[in-house]
């Protein structure tokens, strides 16, 4: 794949799917925005690619924030002119029975997972469309395509996010923008390292493939959506997850 010439925004860019989508999209030629909450790691990926010769540069950004959304957008768009392909990777969540959530919870879960994805996408929309062609790519999970234990407000932000995909595909579709969706099962980031032993050797157990996903894995199926080789595909989701859901 070559996106010689394009300009990508990648949340989540610090680490996990997000850094892996973000490197390979460098590598196939793409200058790379890495967008990012945690500083410190969003800076030494920034390095990371730098010291690789990628063209990536780091800008913070809370995706809960209207107003950090509003300045990332604003300093991405001065820097490139226009944005040809966003990922919306950041995510977020905790394994915990749903009657011990709180209603902070539950408003980061959502705010995270679906407002984020839902305020950066407006903010940058407006120049693909000018442009009459770009390429929006969620990252939700299969979670909220059949739900998942213990993650029932996660479930229903990604399974919002699912929904937004697909009615997105068919409001840009005139504008030459197309709209997908991934959804992973379990995968080897932070946010599963922090999931409780019992629970991942489940997950495990119900996999056909019998392990977790790679990071890399995810992004393949990402770049793919970014690219030429799916100009007619729009308001998709596909699920990356070792055969886990195989949901229709």
């Amino acid at each position: 794949m070559n996106f010689k010439g394009k300009t990508a925004v990648v949340t989540g860019a610090a680490s996990g799917i997000g850094k892996a989508t973000a490197f390979e999209l460098a590598r196939a030629g793409a200058r790379v925005f890495l967008a990012d909450i945690d500083v410190p790691r969003g800076e030494e990926a920034q390095q990371e690619a730098k010291g690789a010769g990628l063209s990536a540069e780091f800008l913070p950004l809370d995706v809960t924030s209207a107003d950090s959304v509003a300045r990332f957008a604003r300093g991405a768009l001065e820097r490139a002119g226009r944005v040809d392909i966003l990922v919306n990777a950041a995510g977020w969540g905790k394994n915990q029975p749903f009657v011990e959530n709180t209603p902070d919870f539950w408003q980061r879960v959502m705010e995270i997972n679906l407002m984020g994805p839902i305020r950066l996408t407006q903010a940058l929309l407006p120049a693909m469309y000018e442009a009459r062609a770009g390429r929006v790519i969620n990252v939700a999970s299969d979670a909220g395509r059949v739900g998942s234990l213990g993650e029932t407000v996660y479930a229903a932000a990604k399974g919002g996010l699912i929904a937004f995909t697909k009615s997105l595909a068919r409001e840009g579709a005139r504008f030459g923008v197309n709209v997908n969706c991934v959804c992973p099962g379990p995968t080897d980031t932070p946010l599963w390292h922090a999931v409780p032993d019992k629970y991942k050797d489940a997950f495990v157990k119900a996999i056909p493939l019998r392990r977790v996903g790679k990071p890399q894995e995810i992004a393949d199926a990402i770049l793919f959506f970014a690219s030429a080789r799916s100009d007619y595909i729009t308001g998709q989701v596909l699920s990356v997850s070792g055969g886990l859901t195989m949901a229709g």
